[in-house]
């Protein structure tokens, strides 16, 4: 068969000379000055409510800085001196407060490591109803810390409290008082911090199980691996940038506790319950020794960033050995 005479035409269609100038035209030129416009915004609000407040904390602790008096004496690092020697009046008790504030750190961090991650792997199956139950371990977590500390200061009531009432129930000591004695009031304490913010670690590692994918879980059961061989190859390092980050804000978190303590047990017995924050507040809004309390408060910034700066390199992605 010869070929067919009739051919395909492509027609082409001249762009005109003026095309490229009016792209070019239509093209915002770039300025250098044009990502800068885009973090106004938020460099005026960072700088306006971080920088210039911790500046003026700054220079607070180091006055003599009343503010019931006019006259504001720069005393340059004595109130830093005076935390630090335990001769001074403020240093024992700066540092009592900084022990009280370690202990329920060192207690709170792990249970709030451990509990929201088993809830968050039991919330990670499927059943059915497993909506509501996400919500109701969510639920405390939107309850104010004024509501969860007057609830809890008539519940864990030594003399008319309902959890010394149940606990006699169970033949169990009815007497404890929670509030007022230690270790008990450690124990309540640590207890109503776990209740109350389980929730929100819960859910922060459930986003992070559902971002593990499954055919990792698939090709581990293939090789043979049981659950704990699951959790610890596939689980554990899935979660591992979640972890960091729970248990950085958790440890920061826990170091600046206050309406527990101010709530449920005053500092009591005898301000052992009474936290860095708690101090502080009292110092700089009771006793109105504004430069005191910024010394305490940049000295408890300086021991949280050291603290953040460890976790952080213990967690840290390390090289494989060549």
């Amino acid at each position: 068969m010869s070929p067919s005479p009739i051919k395909e035409a492509t027609a082409v269609t001249p762009v005109p000379d003026g095309g490229s100038s009016r792209s070019a035209r239509h093209r915002a030129p770039h300025r250098w000055w044009t990502p800068y416009l885009f973090l106004a915004p938020y460099l005026l609000l960072f700088t306006a409510f971080m920088l210039i407040p911790i500046g003026y904390g700054l220079w607070i602790s180091l006055h003599a800085w009343d503010i019931n008096l006019p006259a504001k004496p720069f005393t340059g690092l004595q109130n830093y001196a005076d935390l630090m020697s335990s001769d001074s009046v403020e240093g024992p008790r700066f540092w009592t407060a900084m022990k009280a504030t370690g202990i329920f750190t060192l207690f709170s961090v792990p249970v709030l490591l451990v509990v929201p991650l088993l809830v968050a792997l039991l919330m990670n199956g499927r059943f059915r109803g497993r909506n509501l139950y996400r919500a109701v371990y969510f639920a405390p977590y939107a309850l104010g810390v004024a509501v969860v500390g007057l609830l809890w200061k008539f519940l864990l009531d030594g003399n008319i409290g309902l959890v010394n009432h149940y606990l006699g129930v169970l033949g169990l000591p009815d007497d404890i008082q929670w509030t007022t004695s230690t270790p008990a009031a450690w124990v309540a304490l640590i207890a109503v911090t776990v209740w109350w913010t389980l929730g929100f670690n819960a859910v922060i590692y459930l986003a992070g199980l559902q971002d593990i994918p499954a055919e990792l879980y698939e090709a581990a059961r293939m090789d043979g691996a049981g659950p704990w061989q699951r959790f610890r190859a596939v689980t554990l390092p899935g979660l591992r940038p979640v972890i960091l980050f729970v248990v950085n804000s958790t440890i920061l978190a826990s170091a600046n506790m206050f309406g527990q303590s101010y709530l449920i047990t005053a500092g009591a017995p005898a301000d052992e319950t009474k936290t860095a924050i708690y101090l502080i507040a009292e110092t700089g809004l009771r006793r109105f020794d504004m430069g005191t309390a910024s010394a305490m408060s940049f000295l408890l910034a300086l021991a949280l960033m050291v603290v953040s700066t460890l976790v952080f390199a213990l967690f840290r992605d390390r090289e494989p050995k060549r």
